[in-house]
């Protein structure tokens, strides 16, 4: 492919020296650290540093959305036209294939991870796509990557400590206080030259439209920010969901708004961009209720076509609180043959 639970951290800094540690926490808040038996020498008052703090997270439920509502990761398109070509599409991508959730507990799916203002920028390398990527947010360099994400597993997709070497090992993060996304794509930790490695990365404010520049990829192959189509734990069992979700196909053809990057030329497939809508008609009435709400996302906001993989893959969170066991044969019971493609470009 080519661009093909909660753990937490308090980290204070007092005086010049950082805390320890902590062990990480499946509460979904953070973990405290044990104080330590004997408090160091306070300074004078003029001397001691404001406190600075960062609480790293994994998996966290945000009170708000990623993106602005008319963005087009959160447009309804229920009404929205079918292409002429969408029977073509179908039947290219055959119409019996089978739905698959390609997430669930670690190290399935996509992880992200969230930190505070406060949390420490790194240099990203960038050895594939660098006139393509963002070495940070506008005039900022760096990226906000935890330390622990070198040594911990489940912080970069693929469950490897540091990423490894195989994979797409997409990092993503989010800046809740300031409400930045960074992602990057092909993550590294080389410990050999001391330095954050990936293939490509992208910076995006949650609270604007903005695209990446034309003919520009990000950490995926569309152009596209990856975690707002992730389908997320705790919103399938909250519900509704209100955003697209992100889904693969076996081969592209160029890409249509609101994608901005190609990854292939084949004849007849879909293009990056496009967007495919659960049937109307399709009954939900049986399925779980938080299988109910995934499903329903996708005839009111969609799958968006996002990469290169396996046909009709869809992605979602890693979180150890997915069950497979309920996952697999529901998205298994709907078959591309249940999707209509909407007006390509539709905005």
């Amino acid at each position: 492919m080519r661009h093909a639970i909660a753990i937490c951290l308090l980290a204070v800094s007092c005086a010049g020296e950082a805390a320890t540690p902590t062990t990480p926490s499946p509460s979904g808040n953070p973990a405290q650290s044990t104080p330590p038996s004997a408090a160091p020498a306070k300074a004078p008052p003029s001397q001691v540093p404001a406190p600075s703090t960062s609480i790293v997270r994994l998996n966290e439920d945000f009170s708000r959305s990623l993106f602005p509502s008319n963005n087009w990761w959160n447009r309804d398109i229920s009404r929205a036209p079918v292409d002429p070509q969408s029977s073509a599409y179908i039947d290219f991508i055959g119409r019996t294939r089978r739905l698959h959730p390609d997430f669930g507990p670690p190290p399935y799916g996509i992880p992200y991870v969230s930190v505070g203002s406060a949390q420490a920028r790194e240099n990203v390398a960038f050895v594939a796509y660098g006139n393509e990527s963002d070495e940070g947010f506008r005039d900022e360099t760096g990226y906000p990557i935890p330390e622990e994400a070198k040594t911990r597993p489940n912080y970069i997709e693929g469950g490897v400590p540091g990423g490894g070497t195989s994979g797409d090992r997409h990092l993503l993060i989010v800046d809740r206080d300031r409400w930045i996304l960074w992602e990057l794509f092909a993550t590294r930790w080389n410990a050999s030259r001391s330095r954050w490695e990936a293939g490509s990365g992208a910076a995006f404010d949650l609270s604007s439209n903005s695209r990446r520049p034309e003919g520009w990829t990000s950490a995926d192959a569309a152009g596209l920010a990856i975690l707002p189509g992730l389908v997320r734990f705790d919103e399938a069992h909250r519900g509704p969901i209100t955003h697209a979700l992100r889904v693969t196909v076996r081969s592209t053809n160029g890409y249509v708004w609101p994608a901005s990057h190609r990854a292939g030329s084949t004849p007849g497939a879909l293009p990056l961009g496009a967007r495919l809508r659960l049937k109307a008609s399709k009954n939900l009435s049986s399925y779980p209720s938080n299988i109910r709400n995934i499903f329903r996302a996708m005839q009111t906001h969609g799958l968006i076509v996002a990469d290169n993989g396996s046909d009709m893959f869809i992605s979602g969170s890693s979180d150890s609180r997915w069950s497979n066991d309920e996952l697999n044969p529901a998205f298994r019971s709907l078959t591309a043959d249940d999707f209509e493609v909407i007006q390509l470009g539709f905005e």
